[in-house]
């Protein structure tokens, strides 16, 4: 099993406390948050393993493929977190994009050309973005807003009618219904979730990637290219969240928009809740697997309650709120 990154040494020691008796009253808020979470997750539970249907095989393959959906822009969303630069407000956006590209290549080369330009368009997409933040020391929050209205405005411009459908007769390979009884969606998540933890834990790029969202002063002073880490950074991001525009369009035989409307503050969501730091420096592909699981199941029970999508971004909403809460007496200096 491939381990949880965690932050180099070097850098831990660069921002260590400078009094040692802090260090018994740092350790006391996380002990707090452990214990908030671990009620949380009896709860969650609890309501779950009660609320009639949940276990109902429907209920479990509904489930997987919205945590395979969410999931793969929550991947993207931690290196971009991880890195420094809290969140991006664009990869909900760049996921509709996405789906589009990808429909309109599928019917003009292919399957295999769809494939490429898609993930060549979300990677170039958000590769600029990191350059610009990287670079220019331009502030991420604005960027992301920016690139929001610009995708947007892009995507509607070449979509006259607002949804792009595939060619009649196209053919997806073995990338449409289940795999060994689990929907295919979820297997692409595992893949991407597996091939982003490799990145982290094991290249100079993710070790570089903590440092910089650690301390960006002693990367620099270490000699690491900031730009560089910053820019790879959203990189990835676009290439694991390009392949959750392309389920969406694979899966309805078109594209529109909407369909990644939301999914940017249900991945902020999954990464918080899955203990990825606000702040940058730390974090974990595998934590946010387990923090998508987390907000699948609660969107789950909320539909087999009867409660509406507008309850579902209102849960998701408090949910951030609580976890930056509970994560600012921990991580304050």
């Amino acid at each position: 099993m491939i381990q949880s990154a965690e932050p180099p040494i070097a850098d831990r020691a660069l921002v260590a406390p400078a009094h040692e008796g802090m260090g018994a009253r740092a350790g006391e808020p996380r002990n707090y948050v452990g214990i908030v979470r671990a009620v949380v997750l009896v709860v969650l539970a609890a309501v779950a393993l009660t609320t009639p249907g949940f276990l109902s095989q429907p209920s479990i393959l509904s489930l997987l493929t919205t945590v395979s959906f969410i999931g793969c822009v929550a991947v993207g969303m931690t290196l971009i977190t991880i890195s420094g630069n809290i969140m991006s407000f664009a990869l909900g956006a760049l996921v509709g994009a996405t789906a589009m590209v990808f429909v309109l290549a599928v019917n003009w080369g292919g399957f295999a050309f769809g494939l490429v330009a898609a993930l060549a368009f979300a990677g170039l997409t958000n590769a600029l973005q990191g350059f610009l933040i990287g670079w220019l020391r331009a502030n991420p929050i604005i960027v992301s807003i920016a690139a929001l209205a610009l995708i947007y405005g892009v995507a509607e411009a070449f979509a006259a009618h607002g949804t792009i459908y595939a060619a009649a007769g196209t053919s997806y390979g073995g990338f449409k219904g289940r795999v060994a009884g689990i929907p295919v969606e979820f297997a692409v998540f595992v893949c991407v979730t597996a091939l982003a933890q490799f990145t982290l834990s094991l290249t100079p790029f993710g070790r570089n990637l903590f440092l910089v969202g650690s301390s960006f002063r002693a990367a620099e002073a270490v000699g690491v290219r900031t730009w560089r880490a910053i820019t790879g950074a959203y990189l990835w991001a676009g290439l694991f969240t390009a392949p959750a525009g392309i389920m969406l369009a694979i899966r309805y035989d078109a594209a529109s928009m909407n369909y990644g409307m939301g999914y940017e503050y249900e991945a902020i969501a999954a990464v918080l809740v899955g203990g990825t730091i606000i702040k940058g420096g730390e974090g974990s592909v595998l934590r946010t697997l387990a923090g998508a699981i987390i907000i699948g199941v609660i969107q789950v029970v909320l539909v087999l309650q009867g409660l509406r999508t507008e309850w579902q971004y209102l849960i998701a909403g408090l949910i951030v709120l609580g976890v930056i809460a509970l994560q600012t007496p921990g991580t304050r200096d």
